[in-house]
Protein backbone atom coordinates (compact mmCIF):
# COMPACT_ATOMS: atom_id res chain seq x y z
CA UNK A 1 0.00 0.00 0.00
CA UNK A 2 1.75 3.81 -0.99
CA UNK A 3 2.00 5.81 1.63
CA UNK A 4 0.30 9.23 1.40
CA UNK A 5 4.20 10.96 0.93
CA UNK A 6 4.22 8.96 -2.57
CA UNK A 7 1.09 10.70 -3.39
CA UNK A 8 1.48 13.44 -6.29
CA UNK A 9 -0.22 16.01 -5.64
CA UNK A 10 0.17 20.31 -5.82
CA UNK A 11 -0.72 21.69 -2.45
CA UNK A 12 -3.06 24.53 -2.36
CA UNK A 13 -0.19 27.38 -1.28
CA UNK A 14 1.92 26.07 -4.39
CA UNK A 15 -1.03 27.12 -6.73
CA UNK A 16 -1.52 30.22 -4.65
CA UNK A 17 2.54 31.17 -5.10
CA UNK A 18 1.97 30.53 -8.72
CA UNK A 19 -1.28 32.94 -9.09
CA UNK A 20 0.82 35.43 -7.53
CA UNK A 21 3.58 35.21 -9.46
CA UNK A 22 1.15 35.21 -12.44
CA UNK A 23 -0.32 38.41 -11.51
CA UNK A 24 3.06 40.25 -10.80
CA UNK A 25 4.42 39.22 -14.11
CA UNK A 26 1.82 40.34 -16.32
CA UNK A 27 1.53 43.54 -14.33
CA UNK A 28 5.28 43.95 -14.56
CA UNK A 29 4.63 43.30 -18.26
CA UNK A 30 2.07 45.79 -18.69
CA UNK A 31 4.04 48.66 -17.13
CA UNK A 32 7.13 47.88 -19.09
CA UNK A 33 4.90 48.08 -22.55
CA UNK A 34 3.64 51.82 -21.48
CA UNK A 35 6.96 52.62 -20.51
CA UNK A 36 8.62 51.38 -23.40
CA UNK A 37 5.64 53.02 -25.44
CA UNK A 38 6.27 56.53 -24.01
CA UNK A 39 10.06 56.40 -24.49
CA UNK A 40 9.48 55.58 -28.03
CA UNK A 41 6.96 58.58 -28.45
CA UNK A 42 9.15 60.78 -26.83
CA UNK A 43 12.31 59.67 -28.72
CA UNK A 44 9.53 60.40 -32.08
CA UNK A 45 9.04 63.56 -30.91
CA UNK A 46 12.64 64.82 -30.65
CA UNK A 47 13.07 63.10 -33.58
CA UNK A 48 10.38 65.05 -35.70
CA UNK A 49 11.61 68.69 -34.00
CA UNK A 50 15.22 68.16 -35.28
CA UNK A 51 14.17 67.27 -38.46
CA UNK A 52 12.16 70.45 -38.39
CA UNK A 53 14.98 72.41 -37.58
CA UNK A 54 17.09 70.44 -40.44
CA UNK A 55 14.75 71.51 -42.67
CA UNK A 56 14.14 67.44 -43.61
CA UNK A 57 10.54 65.76 -43.92
CA UNK A 58 9.38 65.14 -40.58
CA UNK A 59 9.25 61.11 -39.58
CA UNK A 60 6.20 59.21 -39.48
CA UNK A 61 4.75 59.68 -35.83
CA UNK A 62 2.73 57.11 -34.64
CA UNK A 63 -0.50 57.60 -33.84
CA UNK A 64 -1.02 58.87 -30.35
CA UNK A 65 -3.44 57.36 -27.90
CA UNK A 66 -5.91 59.16 -26.98
CA UNK A 67 -7.01 59.11 -23.05
CA UNK A 68 -10.54 57.19 -23.61
CA UNK A 69 -7.79 54.08 -25.55
CA UNK A 70 -5.92 54.56 -22.79
CA UNK A 71 -8.34 53.77 -19.88
CA UNK A 72 -9.89 51.03 -22.15
CA UNK A 73 -6.22 49.49 -22.48
CA UNK A 74 -5.35 49.49 -18.45
CA UNK A 75 -8.65 48.72 -18.15
CA UNK A 76 -8.88 45.52 -20.29
CA UNK A 77 -5.27 44.98 -18.47
CA UNK A 78 -6.98 45.37 -14.90
CA UNK A 79 -9.49 42.74 -15.39
CA UNK A 80 -6.96 40.09 -17.47
CA UNK A 81 -5.25 40.13 -14.03
CA UNK A 82 -8.40 40.14 -12.04
CA UNK A 83 -9.35 37.22 -13.81
CA UNK A 84 -5.87 35.44 -13.71
CA UNK A 85 -5.98 35.99 -9.97
CA UNK A 86 -9.84 34.61 -9.48
CA UNK A 87 -9.26 31.36 -11.87
CA UNK A 88 -6.20 30.65 -10.21
CA UNK A 89 -7.63 31.04 -6.18
CA UNK A 90 -11.01 29.10 -7.56
CA UNK A 91 -8.31 26.56 -8.70
CA UNK A 92 -6.38 26.56 -5.67
CA UNK A 93 -9.73 26.01 -3.62
CA UNK A 94 -11.26 23.00 -5.71
CA UNK A 95 -7.91 21.49 -6.46
CA UNK A 96 -7.88 18.22 -4.18
CA UNK A 97 -4.80 18.05 -1.69
CA UNK A 98 -4.70 14.11 -1.64
CA UNK A 99 -1.52 14.29 0.51
CA UNK A 100 -2.41 13.57 4.08
CA UNK A 101 -5.68 14.57 3.44
CA UNK A 102 -9.55 12.75 3.44
CA UNK A 103 -9.03 10.63 -0.12
CA UNK A 104 -5.88 9.35 0.95
CA UNK A 105 -3.84 7.14 3.34
CA UNK A 106 -3.88 8.09 6.64
CA UNK A 107 -1.64 8.05 9.49
CA UNK A 108 -3.27 7.48 12.93
CA UNK A 109 -0.59 6.65 14.64
CA UNK A 110 0.71 3.75 16.80
CA UNK A 111 -1.65 0.84 17.44
CA UNK A 112 -0.39 0.86 21.15
CA UNK A 113 -1.49 4.50 21.34
CA UNK A 114 -4.69 3.90 19.53
CA UNK A 115 -5.45 0.95 22.15
CA UNK A 116 -4.65 3.02 25.31
CA UNK A 117 -6.84 5.86 24.25
CA UNK A 118 -9.67 3.33 23.39
CA UNK A 119 -8.88 1.59 27.19
CA UNK A 120 -8.41 4.60 29.27
CA UNK A 121 -11.29 6.73 28.10
CA UNK A 122 -14.48 4.08 28.01
CA UNK A 123 -15.01 5.43 23.55
CA UNK A 124 -13.55 4.80 20.51
CA UNK A 125 -10.31 6.50 19.04
CA UNK A 126 -11.22 9.53 16.58
CA UNK A 127 -9.38 11.02 13.62
CA UNK A 128 -11.08 14.62 12.31
CA UNK A 129 -8.69 14.52 9.40
CA UNK A 130 -10.29 11.07 8.41
CA UNK A 131 -13.30 10.86 9.41
CA UNK A 132 -13.51 8.14 11.06
CA UNK A 133 -13.27 6.06 14.49
CA UNK A 134 -11.03 3.16 15.44
CA UNK A 135 -13.19 0.74 17.58
CA UNK A 136 -11.48 -3.02 18.77
CA UNK A 137 -13.03 -5.28 16.77
CA UNK A 138 -13.52 -9.50 17.89
CA UNK A 139 -16.97 -9.90 16.46
CA UNK A 140 -17.44 -13.42 14.61
CA UNK A 141 -18.73 -13.03 11.22
CA UNK A 142 -21.37 -15.42 9.99
CA UNK A 143 -19.53 -17.35 7.97
CA UNK A 144 -21.51 -17.31 5.28
CA UNK A 145 -21.64 -14.02 4.28
CA UNK A 146 -18.73 -11.53 4.57
CA UNK A 147 -20.49 -8.11 4.69
CA UNK A 148 -17.56 -7.02 7.00
CA UNK A 149 -15.27 -6.65 3.85
CA UNK A 150 -11.90 -7.83 3.32
CA UNK A 151 -9.41 -5.61 4.73
CA UNK A 152 -11.28 -3.33 6.96
CA UNK A 153 -10.08 -5.27 10.48
CA UNK A 154 -6.33 -6.11 11.24
CA UNK A 155 -4.93 -6.32 14.71
CA UNK A 156 -8.20 -6.08 16.58
CA UNK A 157 -9.62 -2.79 15.09
CA UNK A 158 -11.62 -1.55 12.99
CA UNK A 159 -12.13 1.71 11.55
CA UNK A 160 -15.96 3.09 10.93
CA UNK A 161 -16.83 6.15 8.48
CA UNK A 162 -17.89 8.45 10.46
CA UNK A 163 -21.10 9.16 8.19
CA UNK A 164 -24.49 8.10 8.76
CA UNK A 165 -26.21 5.86 6.14
CA UNK A 166 -28.83 7.59 5.96
CA UNK A 167 -28.12 11.28 4.97
CA UNK A 168 -25.13 11.20 5.97
CA UNK A 169 -25.01 13.46 9.50
CA UNK A 170 -22.15 12.57 11.01
CA UNK A 171 -22.91 10.09 13.89
CA UNK A 172 -20.98 11.21 17.71
CA UNK A 173 -20.58 7.96 20.09
CA UNK A 174 -22.92 7.83 23.06
CA UNK A 175 -20.93 7.44 26.55
CA UNK A 176 -23.89 6.13 28.38
CA UNK A 177 -24.68 3.42 25.46
CA UNK A 178 -21.40 2.48 24.15
CA UNK A 179 -23.35 2.75 20.99
CA UNK A 180 -23.29 5.14 18.01
CA UNK A 181 -26.79 7.79 17.77
CA UNK A 182 -27.26 9.96 14.85
CA UNK A 183 -29.05 12.96 16.16
CA UNK A 184 -30.54 14.15 13.02
CA UNK A 185 -32.93 10.97 12.46
CA UNK A 186 -32.58 8.14 15.29
CA UNK A 187 -30.81 5.80 13.65
CA UNK A 188 -28.47 4.01 15.91
CA UNK A 189 -25.45 1.44 15.53
CA UNK A 190 -23.62 -1.10 18.15
CA UNK A 191 -19.86 -0.60 19.06
CA UNK A 192 -19.20 -2.37 15.92
CA UNK A 193 -20.81 -0.22 13.50
CA UNK A 194 -23.95 -2.24 13.03
CA UNK A 195 -27.64 -1.41 12.51
CA UNK A 196 -29.97 -1.29 15.47
CA UNK A 197 -32.40 0.84 15.09
CA UNK A 198 -34.15 3.85 13.09
CA UNK A 199 -33.80 4.57 9.21
CA UNK A 200 -30.76 4.00 8.25
CA UNK A 201 -30.66 0.90 5.39
CA UNK A 202 -27.29 -0.96 6.81
CA UNK A 203 -24.88 -0.48 9.23
CA UNK A 204 -21.90 2.13 9.48
CA UNK A 205 -19.51 1.74 6.42
CA UNK A 206 -16.00 1.20 6.59
CA UNK A 207 -11.92 1.67 5.57
CA UNK A 208 -9.35 -0.86 4.97
CA UNK A 209 -7.16 -0.92 7.95
CA UNK A 210 -3.29 -2.19 8.07
CA UNK A 211 -0.86 -2.36 10.26
CA UNK A 212 2.95 -2.11 10.11
CA UNK A 213 5.71 -3.99 11.35
CA UNK A 214 6.53 -0.84 12.92
CA UNK A 215 3.02 -0.23 14.42
CA UNK A 216 1.80 2.07 12.58
CA UNK A 217 -2.12 2.19 12.02
CA UNK A 218 -2.69 3.42 8.12
CA UNK A 219 -6.34 3.78 7.11
CA UNK A 220 -7.08 3.98 3.82
CA UNK A 221 -10.01 6.78 3.20
CA UNK A 222 -9.89 6.44 -0.68
CA UNK A 223 -12.47 3.41 -0.81
CA UNK A 224 -15.76 3.33 1.42
CA UNK A 225 -16.57 -0.04 1.78
CA UNK A 226 -20.21 -0.85 2.69
CA UNK A 227 -21.63 -1.66 5.83
CA UNK A 228 -23.12 -4.83 6.91
CA UNK A 229 -26.76 -5.51 6.26
CA UNK A 230 -29.67 -5.31 8.74
CA UNK A 231 -29.82 -8.26 10.93
CA UNK A 232 -26.56 -8.14 11.06
CA UNK A 233 -25.21 -8.89 14.97
CA UNK A 234 -21.35 -9.77 15.74
CA UNK A 235 -20.58 -8.74 19.00
CA UNK A 236 -23.75 -9.20 20.59
CA UNK A 237 -23.46 -6.31 23.28
CA UNK A 238 -27.00 -4.62 24.60
CA UNK A 239 -27.04 -0.98 25.30
CA UNK A 240 -24.69 -0.10 28.52
CA UNK A 241 -27.08 2.23 29.45
CA UNK A 242 -30.07 4.86 29.05
CA UNK A 243 -29.71 6.13 24.62
CA UNK A 244 -28.04 10.53 24.20
CA UNK A 245 -30.60 10.28 21.43
CA UNK A 246 -34.57 9.75 21.86
CA UNK A 247 -35.73 6.63 19.40
CA UNK A 248 -37.54 8.31 16.61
Amino acid sequence: MASPDAVLAISNETVVVIVVIVAIDLFAITFSLSFARRRRAQRDADAAVTAAMLGEPAPKMPRPVSRREFFRRSLVASLLVFGAEFGGATIAFLWPNLKGGFGSVINAGKLTDVLAYIAENDQPFYSGTGRFYIVPYDGHPDEDSDYAGEGVTSEGIMPLYQRCVHLGCRVPFCQQSQWFECPCHGSKYNAAGEYKFGPAPRGMDRFKVTVTEAGDVLVDTAVVVLGPPRGADTINEPPAGPFCVAPG
